[in-house]
Formats: C-alpha cells, sequence, structure tokens
C-alpha cells in the first residue's frame, strides 16, 4: 500500500489531476472537485499491512468503473464480449502502480466496487490527489495514493 495515506490533506501546490487516457472516446483531466460531481459510494476498508497491522479507514468518492464508462470505453460492438479484453492501470504520484481488468469492474461480471476516492476518514483529498481503493484487498496492496493517471487499453494482443 502507498505510503501516504496518513498525509491525506496536507500537500500543498497546485491542485493534483489524474489523466483518463488510452482506448477512450472522451479522454479527460480530473481533479478531486471535478469526481465529487460523480454519486458518490462509501466504503468501510480495513488493511492488513505487514508492517503496523490492520488499519481500518472510510473512504467515499466514485465508482471507477462509472467514471470509466463516461470517458466512452471504445469497445467494439461487433465483438461478443470485447471489454473482457480490456485492463485498466493506474499510477500514483509517489510511483505506486495497480493494475486491474474491466471484467473486475463490470457489474455484469466481477463487480468489484472500486473508488476513486475523494475523502479519506472524512478528509478531503483535493490538495492530494484521489485514491485508488479495492474495498475488497485484504492487504491494500493495488491503494494507489495521489493518482496522476488511469490508462484504459484493449489493444494488447496474445501471442503464442
Amino acid at each position: 500500500m502507498s505510503q501516504s495515506l496518513g498525509t491525506a490533506g496536507t500537500t500543498t501546490g497546485p491542485v493534483p489531476e489524474l489523466a483518463l487516457t488510452g482506448d477512450l472516446g472522451h479522454p479527460a483531466r480530473l481533479t478531486v472537485p471535478d469526481l465529487l460531481a460523480w454519486r458518490q459510494h462509501e466504503a468501510d476498508v480495513s488493511f492488513e499491512c505487514a508492517t503496523s497491522g490492520v488499519r481500518h479507514h472510510r473512504f467515499t468518492g466514485p465508482l471507477l468503473h462509472d467514471v470509466l464508462l463516461g470517458a466512452g470505453p471504445r469497445f467494439d460492438p461487433a465483438r461478443r464480449k470485447d471489454r473482457l479484453r480490456f485492463l485498466i492501470a493506474v499510477s500514483g504520484a509517489d510511483g505506486h502502480h495497480a493494475l486491474l481488468s474491466w471484467a473486475e469492474i463490470d457489474p455484469d461480471f466481477g463487480r468489484a466496487r472500486v473508488l476513486l476516492a475523494v475523502t479519506i476518514d472524512d478528509t478531503p483529498l483535493d490538495r492530494a490527489g484521489p485514491q485508488l481503493v479495492l474495498p475488497q484487498d485484504r492487504c491494500g496492496a493495488r491503494h494507489v495514493s495521489g493518482i496522476t493517471a488511469v490508462r484504459v487499453d484493449g489493444g494488447y494482443t496474445l501471442r503464442e
């Protein structure tokens, strides 16, 4: 898990933006205030940290699926279940990265309620940037603080 959980609201300087890029019809740059316009969800999360034991946090923010769907992923309607080949790469300001599949967050498949958190424990993240929160992950290793980029990629091919 990223180390910056405890410094959620202390970042100074320009307002952090996350870039939505890749195979999207409407790539965008979003801030925490932009994400507040989406329907907000809450998640009480317990992360089992190897160094500090169990940590409990409450996060709020829109679902990653909803925000990405709004950016218009370029699914091919002629290909059956085309969305299942899409990957989502998330990068944070501290160099932390996480990879998810579209099927994991899609309500028709994995239904993971992955958040782009805009608050942690009622503290706004507008100066630190949004956080990727996967409430179902036990150890929080895919938690990314200060998200700088979310890339949607459906263009890879498998080679044998």
